[in-house]
Order: C-alpha cells, then structure tokens, then sequence
C-alpha cells in the first residue's frame, strides 16, 4: 500500500493563476459527494466513507493504467441522475477556481452517464447547468468548457463527435476518445475524426500514456489530433547521448517543430506506470527542449491531487519557478479550444499580469 505524502504549497503557487487542459469530470469528485449519493442510490462502496478519498488512491497506486481506470464504477454509479451531474459539474468548477484556476476544459464520457435514463443531449445539458452555476459561485473568476469523450473500446465515437458539434457553441469546445490504449488504437474512430475535421472542431486523443510511439503516431498522422492527451512516451523518440545532448528522432521532432501540445500528468503518469518519478519524469527534459508543455490534474480524486499540488511537486523535485510557472500556463491557455481572440483575452488580461506580479 502506497503513502501519500503531503505537499504544501508555496505561495508563489498559490498565486498563480492556473491553466487545465486535462481533467476528467468522473475522475475529480469530492469523497464526500461519492458517498452521500451512493447511499442516495444504493450503490456499495470499498470503503467508509471517511476513508473513500484514500481508498480511491490507493487502488490507482497499483502502476496499472487497466486497474485505476476500474476504479471509475464507483464514480461513474453516482452520476447517472440529472440532479447528481448538475452538482457533480457544480462542485468540480468550484474546486478548480479555490485552486485558482483561471480556465479549464474538463472532459467526461456522456454515453457511461446513462442508465438513469438521461439522453445523451440531457446529461450534456445537465453537466452544462452545473458548469454554469459553478462560475456564477466562483464570482467570473474561472471559465470552463466540456470536452465530450467517447470510450475507444466502444462504438460511439461518430455519435459522439456529432454531439459535440452539435454543442459547440453551448459550452462543448472539443471532442477526445479515451480508455485503455492496447488493443485499441486511435484508427478504429477514424469515421469520428474524419467527421470533425470536415466540421472544422477540434479535437484530442488520449495517446502515448500506457502504450508507445504507434499510438502517438496514429493519434497524430492517421486522425489528425490538435492536442495529445498525455503524450509521455514521446520521450522514448528522443536519445540523451554521454555529454548531454539530446537527439530527436523524427517523430519527436515533428511533435516539436508543429508545436503539438502535451496534456502532462505528472501524478497519474506515475500512478499507471509511465514515469519512474517526478525527477525522473519526462516533463524537465521536454520543457527544457522547448516542446509544448502543459501541467494537468488528470484525475483529481484518483490522484489525490489539485493543479496546486501538481505544479508544487515539480517546483520541489526540477526546482522550477514563476518563469516555468507562467510558461506552462501560457502554453495550455495558446492550445485550448477556446476561439483565439478569448484565448489572447485571458493571456493578456489574466496571465501575463499576475505572474508579472510573481517576477516572471
């Protein structure tokens, strides 16, 4: 059994304003909530409810992408009621602006949310209100946008992606297909992929986290992916040799030169195995080699985690600071699906401000 170590946050941290890319609506639900509405529902649950939070990171402990995705039938169970995705959407925006995040794209699988007997536009609707009246709570100090996931092992995709066109001007910036990669790969929704670009939407695909290259590669050359969602493994496409010096092999290159965003995971890529550990991660070699880098929560209650704790961990363990601070955020907020000119808002209005403030 693994031992959360707690991470106090400096104040440089807590001050900056923060930009998420990745996170999963069924993946950040408080503890409390999990159990007050498995009791609502009668659905069981593997621990007392005051022990629920730990119990969810413990099972993700396990450096098996396969078994801390299993540990979503708790979470997904609460969140088949309109009522329980409106404050489930509520609750997450609240969390993400306390930890003082300024723009967020949280994404979730519609098709797992109805067995209430939800449609799948009602859930959409559903998480949408929920979203609303988290920004209205949090005063206009966060913007958050859904992006709809279809599940790869399933056969929805193309349903899916039609839904969020449908959406796309009522709060839905983007589509993403996840779930575990082996065996699965990207070109079985090639239909969806094709679809949205014909419609000019954006997209992301969960890539290069459990599996390698290939995935990277399909994700991007056969389906056209603006974004990866993880993307860890590029580093097995990049060689250090004895003096230092790294050499990228063409397929690194590429995700370099076209300026392909990385959804980076520091907590949950070492929860399922994709990196060692934080010293060790990825992350310091690909931001110092100027790849387009983005620091993401993944699955806040899976990971115990906030965007705070992520970005603390990796100013104690790379000794990064406000400048790595704002780079990140400037990043992720250049790569969302936002329409440019609200992207350039908040840059210019809400980053480059405060983190002046910080010394970057």
């Amino acid at each position: 059994m693994s031992e959360r170590v707690d991470v106090p946050v400096s104040d440089l941290v807590r001050r900056a304003p923060k930009v998420l890319l990745h996170d999963h609506l069924d993946g950040g639900l408080r503890p409390a909530t999990v159990a007050e509405i498995a009791a609502e529902v009668g659905h069981p649950l593997p621990a007392a409810p005051e022990a629920l939070g730990d119990w969810f990171v413990e099972a993700c402990d396990s450096g098996s992408l396969e078994r801390y995705i299993a540990t979503f039938e708790h979470t997904i169970a609460v969140m088949q009621r309109r009522e329980d995705l409106v404050r489930v959407a509520r609750e997450c925006v609240e969390d993400l602006a306390e930890d003082g995040v300024v723009y967020a794209e949280v994404r979730w699988a519609p098709e797992q949310h109805l067995a209430g007997g939800l449609s799948l536009e009602e859930a959409v609707d559903a998480v949408q209100e929920g979203f609303r009246a988290g920004e209205r709570a949090a005063g206009g100090r966060i913007v958050v946008r859904q992006i709809l996931t279809a599940m790869r092992h399933q056969a929805r995709s193309r349903e899916i992606a039609e839904l969020a066109v449908r959406y796309r001007d009522e709060g839905v910036c983007g589509f993403d297909i996840a779930g575990a990669e082996a065996g699965y790969p990207p070109t079985r929704h090639l239909d969806a992929f094709e679809y949205l670009h014909r419609e000019n939407a954006h997209f992301t695909i969960h890539a290069g986290e459990a599996f390698g290259l290939p995935s990277i590669w399909e994700a991007l050359q056969w389906c056209g992916a603006d974004r990866l969602g993880h993307g860890v493994r590029i580093i097995d496409d990049i060689e250090v040799d004895g003096s230092g010096r790294a050499h990228l092999g063409r397929l690194a290159a590429y995700v370099r030169d076209k300026r392909i965003p990385l959804e980076l995971c520091p907590t949950s890529n070492l929860q399922t195995g994709a990196a060692p550990s934080l010293v060790e991660h990825p992350i310091g070699l690909l931001t110092e080699l100027r790849f387009r880098v983005t620091v993401n929560t993944d699955n806040r209650l899976m990971s115990g985690t906030s965007m705070s704790r992520e970005l603390q961990q990796l100013v104690d363990a790379l000794g990064w600071g406000a400048r790595e601070l704002r780079l990140v955020a400037v990043n992720a907020m250049k790569s969302s699906f936002l329409p440019f000119d609200e992207r350039l808002a908040i840059i210019e209005q809400v980053l480059k401000p405060a983190y002046a403030e910080l010394g970057a």
